[in-house]
Order: structure tokens, then C-alpha cells, then sequence
């Protein structure tokens, strides 16, 4: 338990409790967060774009990582380490989602609009910068913490493939490079919710009660 304590942190306090800018950091990107899904949903399904529809529920589950990373401010580390397991299971679950999608965009051959892909997932990327932004200062903190900063930092991994994607949609005339961009923010998602859930499973074990 010492040894936990002293390399990986996980018997320490939350070092953001009370911490007012914390709070509005977290209840700005929840706010970005919520609009960009209602934006990618739309746009994603209109332009038949896996890509798209996949950063879409990026964008709800982030919103609702946000919000219980909002519940779980200040409280004892042992309930922000189960809240970072909950949104840990969330990330693989959206990546398994994720690989569902494409399989059926590919069976289906489905050729997505590049036009939209790449309006929609540009104003997507400025909203995941401002997120990265505002929530930088708190990448180190605990495993709740931190896992708000890796999914605002797989977003902007992501919205960059969708560009990627949307152009090369553009210059090849099919949907493979929705395909492979679908594929690579699956991954993302994967090795995402590992990082969490290694970290928040170490925190549980040094406070097991």
C-alpha cells in the first residue's frame, strides 16, 4: 500500500477538491460536449458517414463522462476510482460500438458525403481543442481526472482522421478511408479505456474499503 502511495499517487486526496476552476472547466467542455453530439448525430446520419456517427456518440459519452466527473469532485478517492471504472467500461464499450458500425457500412458499401464530413468534423475539431484547452492543466490528477483528458485527447486524435477521412473520400470516390478513420477511433476508444482501467483498478486496490 506505502509503496502504491508514494509512486502512483493512489492514496492521495483529490487535489482539485473544491477547486472552482476545475468545476467550470468540467461544465464548459460538458456543455461543448452535449452540442457537438446533437450537431454529429444529424450530420453523421445524413452523410452516411461511420466516422461521423462514431465521434457523434464520442461526443455523448464524453458528455456524460463530464458529468459524473462533475459528481464525483471532492469526494473519497475510492468513489472517483469506481466512477473512472464506469466511464473506462464506457470507452471500450463505444470502441466494440465503433468496429459494429463499420462492419455494416462496409457490407452495405455505403459512400459518405466528403463535403459534410469535412464542414461538420472541422467545427468538431475546434470544439475539442477549446476542450483540450481548458482541461490541460488537469491531465495529472487522479484516475477520474485523468480519464477526462485522455477521451478530450483521443477527440482531436479523432476529429483530425475525420479530416483526414473526408478527403480521402474526396479524392478516391469510396468509403474506404470512412472506414479505416472509423477503425482507428475504435482503437483509440480500446486503448483509451485501458490506460483508465488499469489506473482506476490500482487506485481500488490500495483503498479497498
Amino acid at each position: 500500500m506505502s509503496g502504491c502511495c508514494s509512486s502512483d499517487h493512489c492514496c492521495a486526496p483529490d487535489p482539485h477538491q473544491g477547486n472552482p476552476g476545475y468545476r467550470k472547466a468540467l461544465w464548459a467542455v460538458l456543455a461543448i460536449n452535449g452540442a457537438m453530439f446533437a450537431v454529429e448525430v444529424i450530420a453523421g446520419l445524413a452523410a452516411g458517414s461511420a466516422s461521423l456517427q462514431a465521434d457523434a456518440l464520442d461526443f455523448l459519452g464524453d458528455t456524460a463522462n463530464y458529468a459524473i466527473s462533475l459528481i464525483v469532485v471532492g469526494m473519497a478517492l475510492r468513489y472517483r476510482a469506481l466512477a473512472a471504472t464506469a466511464k473506462g467500461a464506457t470507452m471500450a464499450i463505444f470502441g466494440l460500438w465503433v468496429i459494429a458500425t463499420l462492419i455494416w457500412h462496409v457490407v452495405q458499401g455505403t459512400l459518405p458525403n466528403a463535403y459534410t464530413m469535412g464542414v461538420v468534423g472541422f467545427t468538431a475539431l475546434l470544439a475539442n481543442v477549446a476542450s483540450f484547452a481548458l482541461l490541460w492543466a488537469y491531465r495529472d490528477g487522479d484516475a477520474n481526472m485523468r480519464s477526462a483528458w485522455i477521451c478530450t485527447r483521443n477527440d482531436v486524435l479523432g476529429n483530425l482522421a475525420v479530416l483526414a477521412a473526408a478527403a480521402g473520400v474526396f479524392g478516391t470516390g469510396t468509403g474506404w478511408p470512412d472506414v479505416i478513420v472509423a477503425s482507428i477511433m475504435a482503437m483509440l476508444a480500446l486503448q483509451g479505456a485501458f490506460i483508465v482501467l488499469r489506473r482506476s483498478s490500482a487506485e481500488l486496490r490500495a483503498n479497498p474499503a
